[in-house]
C-alpha cells in the first residue's frame, strides 16, 4: 500500500513541525511540506500529531511466575500493545539452567512469537553461567539479540559474583546488560517478619519491598559497573536514592542508563491500602510521593533515559489467591496499552514536552536497543507511524482496553488526547478503538549495538 499522510504535525525528540509522511512497501519514503505523489492514497491528518510509534523494552508475555503464566500471551500482548500506539514490543526470554543463551532465544521464537501483531524482540534473563554457557553469550548477540538481564532477587535471580561474571563479558563482546535491582536478602528478612507478626495485607508487599531494599541494590549495581566500566541499564527504577546514584554515576561520565514505568509516575505506594490493593502489586512496588516526584523531576533533566511498562498482568482471580496473604499474588501489572497515550496526555497537560514524550518512548528506546529501523519519522525506516488526536478525551477502562487481562489498574484514569490509529510497517492496525492487525505480521527484530 501507498499513501501520504497530509497537514499533520511531526514530532520528534528535538522538534514539531508541518510537513507530509509519504509511506510505500512499508518504510517511509518521503517527508516533506505539500507532497503529491501520484497513485498515493491520502490520509488526512489536519489538527493532529504525526509520531513514530513507540517500543515498549520491557514486557513479559506468557511469563510463568507465582504458579501461573501472565495472561497475554504473544497475540494478545502485541495487540494491546498496537492499539495504544506500541509497534515494537520486546520480551524477556528466561534461560533454563544448562541452555545456551542462543538456544533459549530460538526456544522461545518458534513457540510463542508467531503470534505476534506487531514487530518484536528480545532480551535473555540470565540464569546459569556454568560450563562454557557463559561464552554463549556471544552466539546471542550474534544472532541478532545483544541485551540480557540479571535479577538480583527471585529464587531464579543470580549471585553477586554471577553478575560481576556476566558484566564483564557484556563489555568484552559488545552487549548491555540491564538489572532488576532490590536486595533479595533483605526482601526475604522483611516478607518473614511481617507474616510472623499476622501482617499479610497488600500493603505489606510494599512494606517488604520499602525504597531502602531498591536503593541498595541499586546503588551495588552501579558501584560493579563502574568498577569495571561496563554499561549498565537500570530497569523501572521507582526510588528516589536510585534515582540519585543515577545521576550521580552520569555525571561521572559512566555509561549508566535508566527506565522508569507509568504506574510509578501516576501512582504511590497508597494503591496498597485499597480494597483492590493486590491488583496493584509488582515488583518494585509503587513508591512513595517523594520518589515519584524525584522520578519526574530526572525525566525533565534527562536522567532517566527511557519509559517502558514491565507488563506482566493477572487476572483478578489470581491476585486474589493472595487477598490473606500477599506472598501469593502474583507480581505484576498490565500496562503496554497505556503507556504511550499516558506520556503524550502527560505531555498535552503540560507536564512534559510532546518531544520528551518521543524521546522516552521511542527515539531513546530505539538507539538505546540497536533497532535501526525504529525511533523516528525518517526516510528509509519502517513505517511505524501513530496519529494522536490532542482534543481526544478517553477515560481507561478494561471495557475499552485490548489486553486478555480482566481488569486494569489504570481503571477510571482520564487522558487528554489519544492515538486514533497506528500504522505498522505501513499497514493500519488500529484505527479509532478498532484493533485491524492480524497474528503473525510483527517479525523478528534482530539487533546490534555496534
Amino acid at each position: 500500500m501507498q499513501f501520504v499522510i497530509k497537514n499533520g504535525t511531526i514530532v520528534s525528540a528535538t522538534e514539531m513541525y508541518q510537513a507530509d509522511v509519504a509511506v510505500a512497501d512499508g518504510k517511509i519514503v518521503a517527508i516533506g511540506k505539500d507532497l503529491s505523489l501520484e497513485g498515493y492514497d491520502v490520509v488526512d491528518a489536519a489538527g493532529k500529531l504525526v509520531l513514530p510509534g513507540a517500543l515498549d523494552v520491557h514486557t513479559h508475555l506468557a511469563m510463568p511466575f507465582g504458579g501461573t503464566i501472565s495472561s497475554d500471551d504473544y497475540f494478545a500482548g502485541t495487540r494491546a500493545a498496537a492499539c495504544g500506539g506500541t509497534t515494537t514490543v520486546f520480551d524477556f526470554i528466561l534461560q533454563d539452567f544448562d541452555e545456551k543463551m542462543v538456544d533459549a532465544v530460538k526456544r522461545r521464537d518458534a513457540l510463542c512469537a508467531p503470534d505476534a501483531a506487531v514487530d518484536y524482540a528480545f532480551h535473555v534473563g540470565v540464569k546459569d553461567v556454568s560450563g562454557d554457557l557463559l561464552d554463549s553469550m556471544e552466539e546471542a548477540v550474534e544472532f541478532g539479540v545483544p541485551t540480557f538481564k540479571v535479577f538480583m532477587v527471585y529464587d531464579f535471580g543470580v549471585s553477586d559474583g554471577v553478575f560481576y561474571k556476566v558484566l564483564q563479558k557484556s563489555k568484552e563482546i559488545g552487549a548491555r546488560i540491564s538489572v532488576h535491582a532490590e536486595n533479595n536478602e533483605m526482601v526475604n528478612m522483611l516478607v518473614e517478619k511481617y507474616i510472623s507478626e499476622g501482617k499479610t495485607s497488600a500493603w505489606y508487599h510494599y512494606m517488604s519491598r520499602p525504597e531502602f531494599v531498591e536503593k541498595e541494590a541499586d546503588e551495588r549495581a552501579i558501584s560493579w559497573a563502574k568498577e569495571l566500566n561496563a554499561p549498565l541499564y537500570i530497569v523501572h527504577l521507582a526510588n528516589k536514592g536510585g534515582v540519585e546514584a543515577v545521576t550521580k554515576a552520569k555525571d561521572e561520565g559512566y555509561e549508566i542508563y535508566a527506565e522508569t514505568c507509568p504506574q510509578y509516575l501516576h501512582f504511590t505506594n497508597e494503591v496498597y491500602k485499597r480494597e483492590d490493593g493486590r491488583n496493584f502489586v509488582c515488583s518494585p512496588p509503587m513508591k512513595g510521593q517523594e520518589s515519584q516526584d524525584a522520578i519526574w523531576d530526572a525525566i525533565i533533566r534527562g536522567d532517566i533515559d527511557t519509559v517502558a511498562t514491565d507488563h506482566c498482568p493477572f487476572q483478578s482471580y489470581e491476585k486474589d489467591w493472595g487477598k490473606d496473604d500477599f506472598r501469593k499474588i502474583p507480581n505484576g501489572c498490565a500496562g503496554v496499552e497505556n503507556m504511550y497515550p499516558y506520556m503524550l496526555s502527560m505531555a498535552n497537560k503540560g507536564k512534559i514536552s510532546f518531544q520528551k514524550a518521543v524521546e522516552l518512548c521511542s527515539e531513546n528506546p530505539a538507539r538505546l536497543f540497536g533497532c535501526k529501523d525504529k525511533g523516528s519519522l525518517s526516510v528509509g525506516k519502517d513505517a511505524d507511524i501513530v496519529i494522536y488526536d490532542k482534543d481526544k478525551e478517553f477515560t481507561i477502562s478494561v471495557d475499552n482496553m485490548h489486553s486478555d487481562c480482566d481488569h486494569t489498574i489504570w481503571e477510571g484514569a482520564e487522558l487528554k488526547g489519544y492515538p486514533v490509529q497506528t500504522y505498522s510497517k505501513g499497514r493500519l492496525v488500529f484505527d479509532n478503538g478498532e484493533f485491524l492487525g492480524e497474528r503473525g505480521w510483527g517479525k523478528f527484530v534482530k539487533r546490534s549495538l555496534k
